[in-house]
């Protein structure tokens, strides 16, 4: 059974939907496929903070309501090593803040805004003549009935392992990737947080950050051996090493816990496929780059990627030029490789090693960072996000 659509977009996460509403705003055409079920992606816990630059893309989006009233907006954030916390206000460095809205709310209010047709529980997906001007997506609908869907442009937002990605043959495209000696014991709390914006603290028996998704619920990690089992860290475990790290006590401030709901590991990686375009097809999101969670950009770039490809496919399928969609894909890597480094950058600072040597530098880098105006404001730039 063969359908037709302007932009196939393979993903029905936060960059596929996204795409998929700004295109429609601009009286484009789409169709979405979804391999997993609607309330799965709905419910998928991920990132947690969105940058000034992701905020500004939402809210022009008509997306920005729900945000601004039940998000949270923080100025900056606090480092810390044993015996000293420092904030670091990115307001007052920048001008620019971030707000604390978790992926399944942004999920939320797209699969409310958009009223598109999207697919859910599909098999077998594969992509096809990518580069000619007729490419098309096959796949299998959840009633076993073999679909295939002709499109002007395939959109790839359906991250790392699927089909998009491996659709462009290993001729054509070349991947740079980094895999880290740790990875992070990732909880949810139904506990209030026990401080007002997020602590990245570095300890010699490993990183800590001390997150929230909202003022009920916290969000904590812990830096652990690749490989760990979440069934060898009970809840008491888990809120002792906390509270080690995160410096209970110091200066009169608690870490009170709470009843964990969810316990995962998460192996920490950078991937940088490229390029982002083959022939038809446009990655963005996981689906061309991974970075490790420490630089909460993870859910920014992909928002960051879309931003810019809508208005490029809106352009070339309206006949008004293919410069912009010739340019997506390099324009899109400066901003992946910035978000990168930025991302390899706060995890070697902040995450421990067996090194002494590592630890010293480590220390002093921190050091630097927190008494200097120049350091601060890197960072501050970095990680509330550089304007589009």
């Amino acid at each position: 059974m063969v359908m037709r659509t302007e932009v196939a977009i393979v993903g029905a996460g936060p960059a596929g939907l996204l795409l998929a509403h700004l295109l429609d705003r601009a009286g484009i055409e789409s169709v979405v496929v979804e391999t997993r079920s609607q309330e799965y992606v709905a419910s998928r816990i991920r990132a947690g903070i969105l940058e000034q630059s992701s905020v500004d893309v939402l809210t022009a989006a008509g997306l920005g309501d729900r945000l601004r009233a039940e998000g949270h907006e923080h100025r900056g954030v606090y480092l810390q090593w044993p015996g000293g916390r420092h904030h670091l206000d990115f307001v007052d460095l920048t001008g620019r803040s971030v707000w604390v809205y978790g992926q399944t709310e942004v999920q939320k209010d797209l699969v409310r805004a958009h009223g598109g047709p999207v697919v859910y529980e599909v098999t077998d997906t594969a992509l096809h003549d990518l580069t000619t001007d007729h490419p098309y997506v096959t796949y299998t609908d959840r009633d076993g009935v073999g679909r295939r869907l002709d499109a002007a442009v395939i959109a790839g937002c359906d991250g790392s392992f699927g089909p998009s990605r491996a659709a462009v043959p290993q001729s054509a495209r070349q991947v740079y990737e980094r895999t880290y000696p740790y990875s992070w014991l990732g909880v949810l709390a139904d506990v209030a947080p026990s401080t007002d914006e997020l602590i990245y603290a570095w300890h010699p028996d490993g990183f800590a950050l001390h997150s929230m998704r909202s003022p009920t619920v916290s969000r904590l990690y812990l830096q652990v051996p690749n490989g760990t089992d979440p069934q060898t860290w009970p809840d008491e475990r888990v809120w002792s090493e906390l509270a080690k790290r995160l410096g209970h006590g110091q200066d009169g401030w608690t870490l009170t816990p709470g009843p964990i709901t969810e316990k995962s590991v998460l192996p920490m990686r950078s991937l940088v496929q490229t390029p982002m375009r083959h022939g038809r097809l446009f990655l963005a999101g996981d689906a061309a780059h991974i970075v490790p969670p420490t630089g909460a950009k993870g859910l920014n770039l992909a928002i960051a990627d879309v931003a810019r490809l809508a208005p490029a496919l809106t352009a070339l399928l309206r006949g008004n030029g293919s410069a912009r969609a010739e340019r997506y894909s390099d324009d899109a890597l400066a901003r992946v490789w910035r978000c990168t480094h930025f991302s390899w950058w706060m995890t070697t600072m902040l995450h421990a090693t067996s090194d002494p040597f590592d630890a010293q530098l480590q220390l002093s880098q921190l050091r630097w960072v927190t008494s200097s105006r120049a350091g601060a404001t890197g960072l501050a730039e970095n990680y509330a996000g550089l304007p589009l």
